[in-house]
């Protein structure tokens, strides 16, 4: 009979199996290409959450983040990094019901002085409901709402950084 220690192993050795099979694999820091090892971030507002999301995000793929622009290779310009929200939706009260919480960013990518990635705009929004009895907690709401959209942007230039070669 099977012990349920080794019913619990063999259980684990095959989810293994069955996420290796499927090509699951754990989000890893991205591979940047070797020109970009010095970069420069040029960016109004360094306080940002998308600013301090890609810092963060480049330090960890192993990027030496420099604050002068000559030492750099590769200079990565946020020429906008704005958020908000509009309103979507009333009550028959006329009360906000719905809001979304948008996110846009505009970059450029130069390496070596040559251009690699035009100007891009990206822009993500999600909307959530709104209850006026819970101001409070809607408004940490929205601000974990713009936290994981500013994440998500990250995460896209960094996909469109591994992209240059």
């Amino acid at each position: 009979m099977w012990s349920s220690r080794g019913y619990s192993g063999a259980l684990l050795a095959v989810a293994v199996l069955v996420l290796a099979g499927c090509g699951f694999k754990f989000r890893a820091t991205p591979e940047l290409p070797p020109q970009m090892d010095v970069m420069h971030i040029a960016a109004a507002d360094r306080y940002s959450p998308f600013y301090r999301n890609l810092v963060s995000k480049l330090r960890r793929s192993g990027v030496t983040l420099t604050a002068n622009p000559a030492q750099a290779r590769t200079i990565v310009k946020v020429l906008t990094d704005d958020t908000g929200r509009r309103l979507l939706a009333v009550s028959g009260r006329n009360v906000p019901v719905e809001y979304e919480v948008f996110y846009r960013v505009r970059f450029a990518v130069a390496v070596d002085g040559v251009e690699v990635v035009p100007v891009e705009q990206l822009l993500l929004s999600r909307d959530y409901a709104y209850d006026e009895t819970e101001v409070l907690g809607k408004d940490r709401e929205e601000e974990s709402i713009r936290q994981a959209i500013a994440s998500d942007l990250v995460g896209l230039v960094t996909l469109r950084l591994t992209a240059v070669r």
